[in-house]
């Protein structure tokens, strides 16, 4: 298996702001009263109350980055309640810089459009990332055969949408693969949790827990190499014992890890 990869996965609360913009809120309405009015208008057409992509507002990415040096988790988080664009933009540039495998659990159907569409909104530059082999890079030929933009490409792998054959009625949860395969899953809270965490003030819990997210995806990237024969049996084992070792190093700054590597058992 090749390094450098880096493993991503988004945390996003709804985009309060946006949805003013877009509805002409009155300034004296509330963000509750605004998200509140736009919940009970999808409620009464029976529409979903999931928000659209591009008003998705990103708190967090998370990331496991891997290469010949080692293993590192790394958290991009607007701590300041303003900062998305910057976030976005150091995701890129780490990216841009490293030129890596990405590698993501639904990445094309959520992370990457919402990273899109906020990217967009922040004026956010990510030259390397849409190079499609058009000209102006140092790997443009490279990149018109493999980029990051194309579904059936490999410099981003979405290893949801590959294993379900790009078919969206067999893909299957993160948390039940992960589980699946002897791994812990998901730990301290979902998705669907994250908004009511961020209005309780609780934005390292988010953190945490996006970060638990992405080395389970990275864990089940190591045995989908097994598979497709990446990596041999011994080497496999081999990475998963690196990985608790890394993990067990970040345990006394960062008690998550330990809960995460108890529930390994």
């Amino acid at each position: 298996m090749a390094w450098p990869v880096l493993v991503f996965d988004i945390e996003s609360i709804p985009d309060i702001q946006g949805l003013r913009i877009l509805r002409a809120s009155p300034k004296e309405a509330t963000d509750a009263e605004v998200y509140a009015q736009w919940l009970q208008e999808r409620k009464d057409a029976n529409q979903s109350d999931f928000m659209p992509l591009h008003l998705q507002r990103i708190l967090v990415i998370s990331c496991v980055f891997r290469n010949a040096e080692g293993l590192r988790v790394h958290s991009f988080v607007d701590r300041d309640n303003a900062s998305e664009g910057r976030v976005i933009q150091n995701f890129f540039n780490a990216l841009d810089k490293h030129v890596p495998q990405l590698v993501s659990w639904n990445g094309g159907g959520f992370d990457l459009p919402v990273l899109h569409y906020r990217g967009l909104r922040h004026g956010v530059v990510a030259d390397r990332y849409w190079c499609l082999g058009e000209g102006g890079g140092p790997d443009d030929r490279e990149f018109k055969y493999n980029n990051y933009i194309n579904r059936y490409h490999m410099r981003h792998l979405d290893l949801m949408d590959l294993l379900a054959m790009y078919q969206p009625r067999a893909s299957a949860p993160l948390d039940a693969m992960a589980k699946l395969c002897g791994f812990p899953g998901k730990l301290g809270m979902d998705g669907s949790q994250v908004y009511q965490a961020f209005l309780e003030g609780k934005l390292e819990d988010i953190r945490r827990y996006c970060e638990t997210d992405v080395v389970n995806t990275y864990l089940l990237y190591c045995r989908f190499q097994k598979m497709r024969g990446g990596f041999t049996e011994a080497e496999y084992d081999q990475e998963i014992g690196f990985v608790k070792q890394s993990l067990e190093a970040l345990v006394p700054a960062e008690a998550h890890w330990r809960e995460y590597l108890d529930a390994w058992l």
